[in-house]
């Protein structure tokens, strides 16, 4: 599974903040047996974004993109905006599973507008920005993301499990 990390923070992009939450994730996807062959630290620009995206899934032809950070509802918080503009598939019960998962943390768990979709044979999952929160949205859909990428790839097994 190659995997593509992207980290939207504009004060990590003018190295002002170092990236922790992008290494949860990479620890977190090789400890499922991903390859990290893209790592990225991006400003809070839903066109930068975009391209990022585009790039991973068109070019790159990664398994799986994960962003972090940006999914929130302050003015810079672009990333669900520019997910949306590039997948061409939804997939809300990823981002319904960390949000219900979130709640049980903090009330705050509502306010993200995390998304996760399809583009090509890519999957993409937004993720917010606190290692904290890295975490524990990504140990919700870990076990599911194997199954994902098998199918996007023309897996014809069974879905049910």
């Amino acid at each position: 599974m190659k995997v593509g990390v992207i980290t939207v923070s504009d004060r990590g992009y003018r190295g002002e903040r170092e990236d922790a939450s992008g290494e949860v994730i990479r620890e977190m996807v090789r400890g499922l047996g991903g390859e990290v062959a893209f790592s990225t630290v991006v400003p809070d620009e839903q066109e930068e974004i975009k391209r990022v995206l585009i790039q991973g899934a068109d070019e790159m032809g990664l398994d799986l993109i994960v962003t972090t950070g940006g999914t929130g509802v302050s003015p810079r918080d672009v990333t669900p905006d520019a997910t949306r503009e590039v997948i061409e598939q939804e997939i809300p019960g990823f981002a319904e599973a960390m949000r219900m998962e979130g709640l049980k943390k903090t009330p705050h768990a509502m306010i993200s507008r995390a998304l996760c979709g399809v583009r090509g044979r890519t999957l993409i999952v937004n993720l917010p920005g606190s290692p904290k929160a890295v975490r524990e949205g990504l140990e919700v859909i870990l076990p599911a993301i194997p199954h994902a990428i098998a199918k996007l790839q023309g897996d014809p097994g069974e879905c049910g499990g």
